[in-house]
């Protein structure tokens, strides 16, 4: 099928298939997965996303605010939905939508104390990053509250690890899981009942062996943003050639002429720009484009919306296609290019470029 878009991101959704049932199959019926969709599935699109991995079988979402949970609502996502940072202001949306806020402060605990239903809620503590989450010392306050508001059902323990992809971080990793461990054996003890906790991300998960009954929030493995033989990237990006144009030496190219041709020299004009999220750093031949299997370095700054690139040594014609990343040129290696991570990358790709899933 042919698409009237130039620039279309293209989403293999048989591949993240592949890369959930790696993980499904790694890990004890007990640890749930949680996938990770917040900030439009990483760019990839959170309802195509979020409908798939309903059908593989996923046990709940993770988002990172009220609004994302509603559009997953509306668009008939039926499992639980957790909510990173809920907010103070919407409370009654996240009862109405049956979202599962994570509650991280006493101020916000007492707000969902005056729900007039049942409220399923996910306690976050910090365990080292300092960020969001609950002191150790609020913990007996906490065990109060709960027991004297039966409508707040707490569903887990959850924390963040904040360097899980730096080996050299794993002793302060191994410190934060057993604070958790910890934290949540007080609560189980408070409440006689069995409470999952869940601190392993991606990096988390691939590295150190979850209990019995943790669960497991994944998002960038999932998408294969991440270097692992059995994790693949599940996107590729693509435009077209616009123009070819012939330059003479000496003459000058893109804004701030930003680039002299040092020699006769054959360009094309690519659709894709800072504001479609093509970093400007890659200007300036820092950043490559694939034509015609070849490496064509980008020229000069990169346009709002357009980028030139060299195609001196290619038949490259006007029409012709250019691949901006896909799983041989992947978004890692482009991201220690511009010494960024991938993360950076996909969320930021622009909502104007058109996503087509695929299942193949």
């Amino acid at each position: 099928m042919s698409y009237p878009k130039e620039t279309i991101l293209y989403i293999n959704l048989r591949r993240l298939e592949e890369n959930f049932n790696f993980f499904k199959k790694s890990y004890d019926k007990n640890n749930k997965i949680i996938a990770v969709v917040k900030a439009f599935a990483y760019g990839l699109g959170d309802f195509e996303i979020a409908k798939k991995l309903e059908k593989l079988g996923v046990d709940g979402f993770w988002v990172a605010d009220f609004e994302e949970g509603i559009h997953l609502r509306k668009y008939g996502i039926t499992k639980p939905i957790i909510v990173a940072n809920p907010g103070f202001k919407s409370k009654s949306l996240v009862l109405e939508y049956d979202l599962e806020p994570v509650i991280y402060s006493l101020r916000m605990l007492d707000l969902y104390c005056l729900a007039n239903k049942e409220v399923n809620v996910h306690l976050k503590f910090n365990t080292g990053m300092n960020r969001f989450g609950f002191s150790t010392d609020d913990m007996d306050d906490i065990i109060e509250i709960v027991k004297s508001n039966h409508q707040i059902k707490i569903k887990s323990i959850c924390s963040h690890l904040a360097s899980s992809n730096d080996e050299r971080q794993d002793l302060f990793s191994k410190q934060q899981i057993d604070q958790l461990e910890k934290i949540q054996h007080r609560f189980e003890h408070a409440f006689g009942t069995t409470i999952p906790k869940h601190i392993l991300n991606s990096y988390g998960a691939l590295r150190f062996k979850p209990d019995n009954n943790d669960w497991i929030r994944l998002g960038i493995a999932l998408y294969g943003g991440i270097n692992h033989p059995k994790l693949k990237q599940i996107f590729t990006l693509k435009s077209v050639i616009n123009q070819i144009r012939k330059v003479k030496a000496g003459e000058y190219i893109g804004y701030q002429h930003s680039f002299k041709s040092p020699i006769s020299m054959r360009m094309a004009v690519i659709p894709v720009g800072y504001a479609d999220g093509l970093n400007r750093n890659l200007g300036h031949s820092k950043g490559k484009v694939i034509i015609k299997n070849r490496s064509c370095p980008i020229l000069g700054e990169i346009s709002m919306d357009s980028m030139i690139v060299d195609v001196s040594d290619t038949t490259a014609k006007e029409g012709d296609e250019v691949i901006i990343f896909n799983p041989k040129h992947s978004v890692v290696n482009l991201s220690n290019r511009l010494n960024t991570i991938p993360y950076e990358i996909m969320a930021t790709i622009n909502r104007r470029i058109k996503r087509v899933y695929l299942n193949e």
